[in-house]
């Protein structure tokens, strides 16, 4: 004969695994969140500006034209954000972002050191593109109470 007897099932669920693939995810973000943040390096001017209202960039990536002291131009759209652009191709990149999405903010990141005519450059190109309103990127002044 067969001894029965009664055992209840567990109904347990071992969080074990669960915290062990959290801690890999938060390890795998700390090592690539500085590479996210890489970018042209621009000595930005300063400026006494009030900051954009969050509202701004609130649903949609803004385009951001760079011009380094060289004066290449770099867009943040595209497989290789870190290599300089034509002319031509930033104005078909800019009128591919806004046929696509007319609400897209437009920000120009320039060095303080290149010459006003290769900014003014920059700007007819994301004009041409069909930016109507175009913002400008700089670093707020810092007041030296001493």
């Amino acid at each position: 004969m067969k001894k029965i007897t009664n055992r209840r099932l567990v109904a347990e669920i071992n969080v074990v695994p669960y915290i062990d693939v959290m801690l890999v995810l938060l390890i795998i973000f700390m090592v690539t969140a500085p590479l996210l943040t890489q970018g042209i390096k621009v000595d930005l001017p300063d400026a006494a500006s009030e900051p954009l209202e969050p509202s701004f960039l609130e649903n949609n990536e803004p385009l951001v034209l760079s011009i380094d002291n060289q004066g290449s131009f770099y867009l943040n759209v595209g497989d290789k954000e870190d290599e300089p652009i034509d002319n031509q191709t930033v104005t078909l990149r800019t009128a591919a972002i806004i046929t696509r999405n007319p609400n897209t903010p437009i920000l120009v990141n320039a060095d303080r050191s290149i010459s006003y005519d290769k900014l003014v450059e920059g700007m007819v190109l994301l004009q041409q593109g069909g930016a109507d309103q175009i913002g400008f990127i700089t670093d707020p002044v810092s007041i030296n109470p001493f």
